[in-house]
């Protein structure tokens, strides 16, 4: 007999029964990467958060010194 499988007269023993009905979970798949924002609509998403009031001078000032690089 070849593997790693003890020999237990023909049968499977209580552990490789248990292994062969209850398989172990597959590994989710990798997650799909995020392509490279535009920097054009993330200025102007910012330029219109600015506008509507949602983020203040500061605030705007931070973000739109993250994007330039």
């Amino acid at each position: 007999m070849t593997g790693n499988v003890p020999y237990y007269g023909g049968r499977f023993s209580p552990a490789q029964a248990y292994a062969a009905s209850h398989r172990p979970p597959q590994p989710p798949p990798p997650a799909p990467r995020a392509a490279p924002a535009d920097p054009a609509l993330t200025l102007g998403a910012l330029d219109e958060l600015l506008e509507s009031g949602v983020v203040t001078r500061q605030e705007y000032d931070d973000l739109r010194a993250r994007v330039s690089p």
